[in-house]
């Protein structure tokens, strides 16, 4: 065959058409599990993100499919890798909000205000987002142009280096809880469990992250190859490896133990200082000003002036109602009968 008749490819090895397909049934798997169990502990308000990005990823993996068997096609080669980075940080983004509303269910030793994590960290996953997409798409359509090539690397590293920040950062606010509750000596078995989970996902994020990273610097050592350019641009199994395989047990690992087994749907519903007692609080409450929520998080302010801003209700507990359904910190209490009473008691007539 001559070089004018050779079949351009995008992909610089031959890619598999098997293994995307297998793959796209496993992550479609785990979405499906996902959506059941957000309908069952009606616990779609936060884990919506888990749902969002495993129809991302089965998408891309139906897409790296179709395009292993037309790897000359630009469209589908850009849409393919899109998808695939796409999904990681709106995984991510469920993480997050299980931060949230842990913090609400421990209020006492919330690190700052527990509605601003979602959108402390979702905003910084969404700037993550945007900038590794577009950094994708420049990668995937520069074909011979090297400074396009160049520039979409740049902007996938940037990418990276904020998520792997982000997840650091996680990691700090997750073990801050866990050690103030420890010290308290109150963590029940359901906060160690969702601790754990949260240190387990937010580390495979991370090393994900950090096989990212290590295909960028080999992309830039690299640059204009289009034949052995280095071990992970030139073998497809580092990608099912390093990108599929931290994300799929990531995912798994959300569905074995989902968060809405382990804390209410309910976020005024909190722990009491006994460490076994749940109460219906009033929520969190902050005296300031939401722009002053979000420029000082911390309330350092209030600190040094040795008054923190928020109401601390938790320490008036006779004023909140104990909740006799039960206790998660027990295990003795679920959101599937929470919402079987809910809807109990919005079928029965009203009392004349």
């Amino acid at each position: 065959m001559s070089s004018d008749d050779r079949v351009v490819s995008y992909y610089k090895y031959d890619p598999s058409h098997v293994l995307p397909a297998v793959f796209a049934g496993v992550v479609f798997l785990s979405l499906v599990t996902h959506t059941w169990q957000n309908f069952r502990y009606g616990f779609w308000r936060v884990t919506f993100w888990a749902f969002w990005g495993g129809l991302l990823f089965t998408v891309g993996w139906i897409l790296r499919c179709w395009s292993s068997y037309h790897p000359d096609n630009m469209n589908l080669f850009i849409a393919q890798a899109v998808f695939i980075y796409l999904a990681p940080p709106v995984y991510s983004a469920a993480a997050y909000n299980v931060v949230g509303r842990l913090m609400n269910y421990l209020p006492m030793h919330a690190v700052f205000h527990p509605d601003r994590v979602l959108m402390v960290f979702v905003y910084a996953g969404a700037a993550v987002e945007g900038i590794t997409v577009a950094g994708a798409a420049k990668n995937a359509a520069a074909g011979d142009d090297l400074n396009q090539y160049k520039s979409g690397g740049v902007l996938i590293a940037v990418g990276l280096i904020l998520q792997a920040a982000v997840e650091g950062l996680v990691i700090t606010v997750v073990a801050m809880v866990h050690t103030r509750a420890a010290r308290a000596g109150t963590v029940p078995r359901n906060v160690s469990t969702l601790c754990v989970t949260l240190y387990g996902t937010s580390t495979f994020v991370l090393l994900r992250c950090i096989f990212r990273a290590v295909e960028s610097f080999e992309m830039f050592g690299n640059l204009g190859c289009t034949d052995n350019c280095g071990p992970i641009l030139s073998n497809e199994w580092y990608l099912f490896a390093f990108e599929l395989g931290p994300m799929l047990i990531f995912t798994f690992w959300l569905n074995l133990l989902h968060p809405g087994r382990y804390l209410p749907r309910n976020k005024t519903r909190y722990l009491d200082t006994d460490g076994r007692t749940e109460r219906m609080g009033p929520g969190w409450s902050d005296r300031r000003d939401p722009w002053e929520t979000f420029i000082d998080p911390l309330d350092f302010q209030g600190k040094m002036k040795g008054e923190v801003s928020h109401d601390q209700y938790w320490l008036r507990p006779n004023e909140w109602s104990i909740c006799e359904d039960g206790s998660f910190a027990k295990g003795t209490a679920s959101n599937m009968k929470l919402r079987s009473a809910s809807k109990e008691r919005a079928l029965r007539p009203a009392e004349v």
